[in-house]
């Protein structure tokens, strides 16, 4: 237990009127609105995130401590939400169930889970960590997907992560049997985020990830509580993921033979469900790559073009320029490290 952590959450989380939270985030601004009723109590859309001074924060990863003795209605966010009651429980109410979330235990609820928490006592603690869709690559989160043992969790956390449709109605409750690896790591985020330092937000990153391997780990000595409500749809993310791992060879005949797929059938999947075609798709990934090359090493423009999949140089140019709205040269002008 980090006492310096306990006492910063515990400066933050006095109590609070929802009906001035409301008003004084919808003066800033604030999209948050009524969007339907659960036994004629209203359910709120919040999509942006707020730190604890109810001032608009729209970094990828937000840390927030839940106010004490203060009704929280029901609401849904576009983003996961991880919860963490690090003193005492809190009951977490969904539409159909309850759930009791013990001290130190973690749960992770998905894209646009209907959800309020109940009112906490004066005593306790509850964080809440915002995760939006931009927060980590799906290369990153790649290892969720354990191929080898198939683990359903490693794949669920992996959906639930990075897929914006398949997390509304799920919810995964983890029993961390107080494991102090996974508490530190949980106090060590909380503490880069309230007291940050030089590479503070990549090490909050890092950490995230370190923690989705230890629950992972933990889930074989402990018990996991998984609730859903729509079935798997883990197609689009597979596909995203095999377009940026071949992004410098690859065709839609390929890709389409790959998964089973007719061309004109994954064409039009594609565009439907990213609303870019899929050469639009390979040329935003081959652009973002060639961005980093131009930052991070000196290998000529030539060279970086034949890298990832253009023959001719000036096809290359014209491309870059069209999605990142200037030519490589002056990109690397601007951005070389």
């Amino acid at each position: 237990m980090n006492k310096k952590v306990l006492q910063v959450l515990r400066k933050n989380n006095t109590r609070r009127e929802w009906a001035k939270v409301y008003a004084t985030t919808k003066n800033k601004g604030n999209i948050a609105k009524k969007v339907s009723l659960i036994d004629g109590e209203a359910v709120y859309r919040f999509f942006e995130t707020y730190s604890d001074n109810l001032i608009l924060n729209s970094s990828s990863i937000t840390i927030s401590v839940q106010p004490i003795e203060s009704f929280i209605p029901y609401h849904m966010h576009n983003y996961v939400e991880i919860m963490i009651p690090l003193v005492e429980d809190c009951v977490v109410v969904l539409e159909h169930t309850k759930v009791k979330v013990k001290q130190e235990n973690i749960i992770f609820m998905g894209n646009r889970t209907i959800h309020k928490v109940k009112p906490i006592s004066k005593n306790g603690i509850v964080v809440n960590i915002a995760l939006r869709s931009s927060a980590f690559s799906l290369n990153e989160l790649d290892f969720l997907q354990n191929k080898e043992s198939a683990s359903n969790i490693s794949n669920l956390l992996f959906s639930l992560l990075s897929d914006e449709e398949y997390g509304e109605g799920r919810y995964s409750l983890f029993e961390t049997k107080r494991n102090t690896k996974i508490i530190s790591l949980v106090y060590d985020i909380i503490s880069e985020y309230y007291f940050p330092d030089i590479q503070s937000e990549q090490l909050i990153r890092l950490e995230m990830l370190t923690l989705f391997s230890r629950l992972i780990r933990q889930v074989n000595h402990s018990d996991l509580s998984v609730h859903d409500y729509r079935k798997n749809k883990n197609n689009l993310l597979s596909l995203l993921l095999y377009i940026e791992r071949h992004y410098s060879n690859i065709t839609l005949k390929d890709m389409a033979k790959q998964f089973g797929f007719n061309p004109n059938y994954l064409s039009d999947y594609l565009q439907k469900h990213t609303g870019k075609t899929f050469i639009q798709l390979v040329h935003l990934q081959r652009v973002n790559v060639a961005a980093k090359y131009l930052t991070y090493t000196k290998a000529s423009i030539e060279k970086i073009s034949n890298k990832i999949g253009y023959e001719n140089p000036s096809y290359f140019y014209k491309i870059f320029k069209k999605y990142i709205g200037i030519s490589p040269a002056q990109y690397r002008k601007e951005n070389s490290k």
